[in-house]
């Protein structure tokens, strides 16, 4: 599976606001900045977010984005599907007509990757940007929000 440039942007979108006290707004020049991401693609990106209940957008002079949910609710995985939507890794996952194959009862390519999928969806929902961060931080030496490090006791 090769994610897409805009699942990269998403993923250091997300990161960077999970190191902020929940509610924090950013606006999206000052993301876009610090995130080296061109602005008009943020926006595209964020919309995505938006709508899939990750991010929480704010209009007007005081408007930005922020996490709509807690970063130790957001995983990789909920990234992926927001900005690629669901992801094979072989067609026939997701359709099996897709097959050339005339084979009967479960092809065992098919049944391989199944489990492969699951296994990823598995360890892609466990890891959220709650840890990234703090993994992140503790790396170059700093300490997360307050309120972040007490809504984790």
């Amino acid at each position: 599976m090769k994610l897409n440039q805009a699942t990269d942007y998403a993923f250091r979108m997300v990161l960077y606001l999970a190191s902020f006290p929940e509610g924090t707004k950013v606006t999206g020049a000052a993301l876009a900045d610090k995130q080296n991401i061109p602005e008009r693609f943020l926006l595209k990106i964020m919309r995505s977010l938006t709508a899939a209940g990750i991010m929480k957008s704010y209009r007007g002079v005081e408007g930005g984005f922020s996490l709509n949910r807690s970063a130790k609710e957001i995983t990789l995985f909920d990234i992926i599907e927001a900005v690629e939507g669901q992801t094979e890794l072989q067609r026939c996952l997701h359709d099996m007509g897709s097959c050339t194959r005339s084979c009967s009862g479960m092809c065992s390519i098919y049944t391989a990757f199944a489990d492969i999928q699951r296994d990823l969806a598995m360890k892609l929902k466990s890891i959220n940007f709650y840890d990234l961060a703090a993994q992140e931080a503790k790396a170059v030496g700093v300490k997360l929000p307050k309120d972040a490090e007490q809504k984790e006791k």
